[in-house]
């Protein structure tokens, strides 16, 4: 059984386009351990809307916040603190999917960060988008996952732009585990066929 932590190097890179095209390509279960925003338009329900399997089971987040913002502001925003050991994983024999908020030190509270609730035994997927600065963010989210022990690959999204890409690769080592191209629209189609392309290297993390 797999367990992909589904990361970006910050928000609006792709997470959600990879999450649904990973949960299709193994059937896998889907997570959003904490949502903060649109709450009748989360990730959950864009995942649900693309994906074609019956096999997936979409299982409810630890966390709704109704503000688009880092998780401590929305969650202090509508009267609660995020307790990270609040924040479990659900049981399931299936594959499983869990995609991030924001990067990996997104803050839950004072203390904790979304890299708190990262396993030790999930796979780590980090979407990377290029954008001027995103070669320091990709690098820094990357070593900071590889300092702490984890098992990394990187997927890039949106146009190709070798000189960051072949940069990045060179000087964290990291799998490449693919690209989504830049699609007019993503829908069941058009994750299907990113499914059927990732599918063996998914199942080879």
């Amino acid at each position: 059984m797999q367990k992909i932590f589904v990361t970006g190097i910050s928000t609006g890179v792709g997470k959600t386009i990879a999450s649904a095209i990973f949960t299709e390509a193994l059937q896998a279960d889907y997570w959003k351990p904490v949502q903060a925003g649109d709450l009748d338009n989360s990730d959950t329900d864009r995942v649900k809307i693309l994906i074609s399997n019956d096999k997936t089971k979409f299982h409810p987040c630890s966390y709704e916040l109704t503000s688009p913002m880092s998780p401590h502001a929305a969650a202090e925003i509508d009267g609660i603190r995020i307790d990270r050991f609040h924040i479990n994983e659900p049981e399931t024999e299936n594959n499983l999917i869990i995609e991030g908020s924001g990067g990996i030190l997104v803050p839950l509270n004072e203390e904790d960060t979304l890299f708190d609730i990262i396993m030790p035994d999930y796979k780590v997927v980090v979407v990377s988008r290029n954008y001027l600065g995103s070669i320091n963010h990709s690098l820094l989210t990357i070593y900071w996952l590889q300092n702490k022990g984890y098992d990394v690959s990187v997927l890039f999204s949106g146009e190709a732009n070798p000189q960051s890409e072949n940069i990045i690769l060179q000087k964290t080592g990291v799998s490449l585990l693919g690209r989504i191209d830049e699609e007019e629209k993503f829908d069941k189609d058009v994750i299907k066929k990113y499914a059927d392309k990732f599918k063996g290297a998914l199942r080879s993390l």
